[in-house]
């Protein structure tokens, strides 16, 4: 008879699993609360201390760390010393192991303490789980509930050849390195290693998506299952399916809303880039001034807010060809407008205020880098010029700071009352960019308006530049050795210069 070791944490479906393994001639071992509860469904099941002979102990952390375990699953069948080993110590071969592990992730998010965390660590769960997966050929290893129904349906049908217990057992060393990885993690937390030697990250697939970069690129999203609140938590309630760049220009967007905490702000963003961005007393205004902001780029682009979406303003969004609409709630009437455009993807936003997420990794071909997520904006308001700012210019002057912030650079963004009046970025040169933010804009007054950039001015040229144009005040990080070449010159024409001490690449 074949024998299989049943030990769950996740006990979903494990009694019918156990019933079908019965009906297909198994003999099932099982340990603790997995024990009783097949005995409570009336399934015969022998305890793990009558195949040790040696009694559960230290509260259930030693059971199955046994040789009459271990060498019942990773004797080879094909090799006559092994068989004849395990046959002199009377071991009997386990021939399928099922094993989920102690919740560590679950206690994590529950914000356990230490000690309940370390409870949580399950040794003999992957140690059976490995020693499955290793032998693979002899011993089928599973370890996921959503299995069970194929892993009975090919043993019946005498399918479970090479092929399919390779998969298990790859799925199964995949378990246990991301459970592995987890717990890593909250060490490194714990002992306050920002940046480990070797840094475990393990991603779960969580979303297939339409296609990647370009067309011919396959993509999926995964998640880091260590963040529990993430910006990009929402519910699709309507449209097409996801795609990489919806993904990607959908965190630009929210996360340019994030910036303004409790303002009325709406974003639009295209190809990752902020196009039009609005503060105002209603979301009607915020998104109308966004949207006259700049009405080219914003078509087939994508528009977050930090508002409930009303009627009227999903009318004028119905309006135009828009890739996505994400907000953190919407009124029935609107929904009803806006689902009119069957192809238009409708996102709720769950978690507008998340900052849990640590890292900004860059994948290049084998090389990582990693980066703390720059989440700080500006270190001081340092007026360096002889004239000073007004309240409204310094407002605006924070107000483009947070938007230039996640503009490509090299990155100009020239605004006014609370508005992006013009926005250059991606450029090799930073005159070059405040000369085509210019230049695209030729309908734009930009008189009194403020411009900011994210990194200092090596040259005055373009202080000359926005000078010539009408703008009348000036925010940067500061810190050319030249700075005084651009000060001079605000200060020849009167114009305020602002130094904030931070920079803001985003390249």
């Amino acid at each position: 008879m074949k024998r299989a070791l049943v030990s769950v944490t996740n006990k979903d479906g494990v009694v019918e699993f156990c019933q079908g393994l019965v009906k297909l001639g198994f003999e099932i071992v099982s340990t603790g609360g997995t024990l009783h509860k097949l005995q409570e469904a009336g399934i015969k099941a022998i305890a793990i201390d009558d195949v040790t002979g040696f009694p559960e102990i230290l509260d259930g952390r030693v059971k199955t760390l046994h040789p009459k375990v271990h060498g019942g699953l990773l004797f080879r069948r094909d090799l006559p010393e092994h068989v004849a080993t395990v046959k002199e110590h009377g071991i009997q071969p386990i021939d399928l192991v099922c094993v989920n592990l102690y919740e560590f992730e679950k206690a994590l998010k529950a914000g356990k303490p230490m000690e309940d965390m370390i409870e949580n660590i399950d040794i003999g769960g992957p140690s059976m789980i490995r020693s499955a997966a290793k032998n693979f050929k002899d011993v089928l290893i599973v370890t996921d509930p959503k299995d069970y129904p194929s892993v009975l349906e090919a043993i019946e049908n005498k399918t479970d050849n090479y092929d399919f217990r390779l998969n298990l057992a790859y799925k199964a060393f995949s378990t246990t390195g991301a459970y592995d990885a987890m717990i890593s993690r909250y060490f490194a937390g714990v002992v306050g290693d920002e940046f480990p030697d070797t840094l475990n990250i393990s991603l779960k697939k969580v979303e297939h998506l339409r296609y990647g970069e370009n067309s011919q690129q396959a993509a999926n999203k995964y998640e880091d299952p260590f963040v529990q609140k993430s910006l990009l938590d929402y519910e699709q309630l309507h449209g097409k399916e996801i795609s990489f760049n919806n993904v990607n220009d959908l965190y630009g967007a929210v996360a340019v809303v994030r910036e303004f905490g409790d303002q009325i702000v709406t974003a639009a963003i295209k190809h990752s880039t902020p196009c039009g961005v609005a503060i105002g007393k209603t979301g009607y205004e915020s998104y109308m001034k966004a949207y006259e902001a700049d009405p080219q780029s914003i078509f087939g682009g994508i528009v977050a807010v930090n508002y409930k979406i009303d009627k009227a303003t999903a009318e004028e969004m119905h309006k135009i060809f828009l890739e996505i609409v994400a907000a953190p709630d919407f009124d029935d009437d609107a929904l009803e407008v806006l689902k009119k455009k069957k192809n238009l993807r409708i996102l709720k936003l769950k978690n507008l205020d998340a900052r849990e997420a640590k890292y900004d990794i860059k994948y290049l071909e084998g090389k990582v880098l990693v980066q703390e997520l720059n989440t700080k904006m500006i270190d001081e308001m340092k007026v360096v010029t002889t004239a000073s700012p007004t309240q409204e210019q310094i407002s605006d002057m924070e107000f483009g700071m947070k938007v230039v912030k996640y503009v490509k650079s090299n990155a100009i963004c020239i605004v006014k009352n609370g508005v992006t009046l013009a926005i250059g970025g991606g450029q090799t040169s930073r005159v070059w960019a405040l000369e085509n933010a210019i230049a695209n804009n030729p309908d734009k007054d930009f008189k009194g308006a403020v411009l900011a950039s994210d990194a200092f001015f090596p040259f005055n040229d373009c202080a000359q530049v926005a000078i010539d144009a009408g703008i009348t005040a000036i925010v940067q990080p500061g810190g050319s050795i030249r700075d005084q070449d651009s000060i001079d010159l605000c200060n020849e024409h009167n114009v305020p210069m602002v130094f904030t001490g931070y920079r803001h690449f985003r390249h």
